[in-house]
């Protein structure tokens, strides 16, 4: 039996100095001499085949054997765990010395980009910058524009209702209204109104559910179609170059009298003729009018003592028209391949 500890104590000591060379193969080697079911576990249970005068020998032996194991399993699990931290740390340093790397950041949305370039113009021009619910109530959005009950804007299939009175706004004009209620009857005014606005209107590249509008508001003493004219002329020559030139065509909009759609010399060709403009030089981007008298009774003012004009038009569109673009859906696809030029 003394023959025996002794050898497996030397095949142990071999095994943990020369063989183990991970924490995996320590931990079997521990497994093979000291386990349940290891060689050391074996002899002790022969031990009952050892008379009384033996055994008292043969278990302090194999005690010394287990405690000489023990501490050979853990000096090499020492350095063990060393090394792989050593190999770890190496395999993972960094030269402090290298130039940091550069943080990639995002930009401005091609939309936000083209508002706020609009917003700068109207600014310089003395506009103010007013903003109301996107959740609006049908006297605002509809009512006190001089929308009737009956007006085909009005139709359900056009627009996004939540309740028979409460709906997602249409477009930006009842911040209009809201402000002139605001204001002390017959105060003057100059303002833009930007937001998002909602409208049952996707079937094709031009056109999105969802879009950004800016309306613009002017009312004072004198206020003519003059005025109206010379401010969109300017604003149109800010935005899409000098060289460019408006057009005005009579239109019908419910809240203006008289109304116009306003038409700029294509961007493209300016003005020649070319396949964005179909040919006949001219690129709608807006509406606009003289403001109704009865939107301004509605709201409070006198329109025998004050008039005043506005005008909406759609951020995407001048985005599109910017930029170059064919498709609307593109600025809201969120394609970093698109994104990524402007």
């Amino acid at each position: 039996m003394e023959q025996q500890i002794q050898e497996l104590r030397e095949r142990a000591n071999d095994a943990i100095k020369n063989s183990a060379s991970t924490l995996k193969e320590l931990d079997e080697v521990r497994v093979k001499f000291l386990g349940k079911k290891g060689e050391l576990t074996a002899l002790l249970r022969g031990m009952n085949q050892l008379t009384a005068d033996e055994r008292p020998k043969v278990g302090k032996l194999v005690n010394e054997a287990r405690a000489e194991i023990e501490q050979l399993i853990a000096e090499k699990n020492s350095e063990l765990k060393a090394k792989e931290l050593e190999t770890k740390l190496a395999s993972e340093k960094i030269d402090v010395t290298l130039p940091g790397r550069k943080v990639h950041a995002g930009h401005l949305h091609p939309l936000t980009l083209t508002l706020n370039r609009v917003k700068e113009i109207f600014i310089s021009m003395g506009y103010t910058v007013e903003e109301g619910p996107e959740v609006e109530t049908d006297y605002y959005n509809f009512e006190a524009l001089n929308l009737p009950k009956d007006h085909p804007a009005r139709d359900m299939q056009d627009s996004f209702y939540i309740t028979e009175d409460i709906l997602l706004r249409t477009q930006t004009s009842p911040v209009q209204a809201r402000t002139m209620q605001s204001h002390e009857p017959n105060t003057p005014i100059r303002m833009i109104a930007p937001g998002r606005v909602y409208r049952r209107d996707d079937y094709d590249a031009s056109h999105s559910p969802m879009f950004t509008q800016v309306e613009g508001l002017v009312i004072d003493k004198g206020i003519s179609f003059a005025d109206l004219k010379g401010t969109l002329e300017d604003f149109s020559k800010k935005i899409f170059g000098e060289k460019t030139k408006i057009r005005l065509r009579p239109s019908f909009f419910p809240f203006t009298e008289p109304s116009t759609e306003i038409d700029v010399s294509c961007v493209m060709c300016h003005g020649e003729g070319c396949k964005v403009c179909q040919g006949s030089g001219w690129l709608e981007i807006l509406g606009a009018g003289m403001v109704h008298p009865n939107v301004l009774k509605m709201s409070g003012y006198n329109p025998e003592e004050v008039s005043g004009f506005a005008f909406g038009m759609g951020i995407e569109r001048i985005a599109m028209l910017t930029y170059g673009l064919d498709d609307m859906r593109l600025l809201y696809d969120n394609d970093v391949r698109f994104l990524n030029q402007f």
